[in-house]
């Protein structure tokens, strides 16, 4: 069923902490120059693939918003053709919510990065300046210096002389490091969010050396006046011997009976599923390719952490974390739960890998080749690919266009169309939203340029405001835009102070305690 609900009403339900689930069904850009504190975004260009995982549960309580533009009415309507049965639109959308005078955020992953300045705030996280850590560095004892990020963001950019360990990875194979037990520890993202939690996790679980933050990541470097490593190769993450997984499956449990955590056997994961919890695989990419659980996620802990909203988009969720040794799931889950989750830790989970049923994705559209499109008249090419990638190149008379606007590119189309995209889906998507004859471009815009077909670049079509998938807000950051980096570290800083105190009270920071030796 659809209804409808005020923004006054959605508050009181949000303010009640109540288990609901909370779409933005704008597109990217859109989402992030303003949002609802705890709204995850779902865009319309993708809703049916996102949907699923961000919300297993179809009989959840559900709420939807857009710009008041009916966006948000077409997205039920698709999500009710998928089963989800209790579906509330926001009468107005995010303006009546603003003109309610309701808190509006900028920016992305806003709860994990609110919970990471509020640990600081907590806890006092050691950081150290760019400065400081300089002045380490010709100390006799260097310190480790770790990028907490993915392999991903490393590879692009990171600190001169920084090894690549994600969050939760870095706990997890500490033993296999060998430092010695004096040497100071530095850990650094590219802002704060993930420096200040993967210096805490480390703390928290009694590592013995000196651990820090460096304050403002490669950002704080950079407005330092120092460079950046670019380009950079991550080293393989280091194996564990079996002694060194028991040892981290002490580290595991002293902070279970610490903090209190909860935890489940294999055999109750049955119940979960049949109740379309989360399942959540914590591990590597590597360990979760070589095999899962049936139906679980692959949620890495740095980025389940350091951006929830991208994997869970109900409110105090059941959340089933899956690992070998558990640590990264305790990890995971202190955290997780001091955002309101109900997360816990499973133990033995993987002794019960699988086959996952097949995906079913939308039916695919009728394929034309390269060399066939080349030599076709007539045919109306529109380009779904992100905006900014058309803008570097596409096929000569190419229109970009969007699937919550498709309706500007429906009248007039005349002929044959064909459909440019990364993934056939998001194609088939946006032909369900047309009455012509669509194609689909076998293998993209790739297959394209590998047939020989010409390119053409339009740096400024589709126009700022008409380019509403990608987020321009502070963009341009981590491209030498010091401006950009001193703007975003306010923008994060502040974001404590914009809280209510009804959103303030959903994080309920767990009190840490120095571990018992032994």
């Amino acid at each position: 069923m659809i209804r409808t609900v005020s923004a006054t009403a959605l508050k009181a339900r949000l303010d009640a902490q109540a288990r609901i689930g909370l779409l933005d069904v704008r597109e990217h850009g859109q989402y992030g120059e303003g949002h609802l504190l705890f709204a995850s975004n779902c865009p319309y260009s993708r809703l049916e693939l996102l949907a699923p995982r961000l919300l297993p549960d179809t009989r959840a309580e559900i709420y939807l918003y857009d710009d008041d533009d009916g966006v948000a009415g077409r997205a039920a309507a698709r999500l009710e053709q998928l089963g989800y049965a209790d579906i509330s639109i926001l009468i107005g959308g995010l303006p009546a919510w603003r003109a309610a005078g309701y808190g509006v955020f900028k920016g992305v992953n806003v709860p994990s990065k609110v919970l990471g300045e509020l640990v600081e705030l907590a806890e006092h996280t050691p950081q150290v300046t760019a400065d400081e850590l300089l002045k380490m560095q010709a100390a006799p004892r260097p310190p480790s210096l770790v990028d907490g990020r993915p392999a991903s963001d490393y590879r692009k950019m990171t600190l001169p002389g920084a090894r690549s360990l994600p969050n939760g990875e870095f706990l997890y194979r500490f033993a296999a490091l060998g430092l010695p037990g004096d040497q100071p520890i530095v850990i650094h993202c590219a802002g704060r969010t993930r420096g200040l939690i993967g210096a805490q996790s480390l703390i928290n679980a009694g590592i013995r050396n000196p651990v820090y933050a460096l304050e403002n990541g490669t950002q704080g470097w950079v407005l330092s006046g120092r460079e950046l490593s670019r380009g950079n190769s991550p080293a393989p993450l280091p194996d564990l011997t079996e002694a060194q997984l028991a040892q981290g499956a002490r580290i595991a449990e002293d902070l279970i009976a610490r903090h209190g955590l909860p935890v489940i056997d294999a055999g109750d994961l049955p119940a979960w599923r049949r109740e379309h919890a989360y399942l959540l695989d914590v591990r590597s990419e590597a360990e979760f390719a070589a095999g899962h659980v049936p139906g679980s996620v692959h949620a890495p802990v740095v980025q389940l952490v350091q951006a929830t909203d991208e994997w869970v988009a109900l409110r105090r969720a059941r959340i089933a974390l899956i690992d070998d040794n558990s640590v990264r799931a305790a990890s995971a889950a202190f955290w997780l739960r001091q955002m309101g989750h109900d997360a816990v830790i499973v133990r033995g989970g993987l002794n019960h890998v699988g086959q996952d049923a097949p995906v079913e994705n939308p039916a695919p559209l009728p394929a034309v080749t390269a060399t066939d499109l080349a030599r076709e008249s007539g045919a109306t090419i529109l380009d779904l690919r992100p905006s900014m990638t058309y803008r570097k190149g596409h096929i000569p008379g190419a229109r970009w266009a969007i699937r919550p606007r498709a309706a500007a590119v429906a009248d007039g189309l005349g002929g044959p169309v064909v459909l440019v995209a990364d993934d056939p889906a998001i194609a088939a998507l946006f032909a369900s939203e047309l009455e012509a004859d669509c194609r689909y471009l076998d293998g993209g815009m790739e297959a394209w340029v590998a047939a020989g077909g010409p390119v053409e670049p339009s740096p400024d079509t589709p126009p700022d405001k008409e380019a509403i998938d990608f987020l321009f807000f502070v963009h341009d950051r981590h491209s030498g835009n010091l401006e950009a980096s001193r703007r975003y570290l306010e923008w994060e800083t502040g974001l404590v102070d914009q809280l209510d105190p009804q959103e303030r009270a959903v994080f309920q920071l767990a009190a840490t305690r120095e571990p018992a030796d032994g």
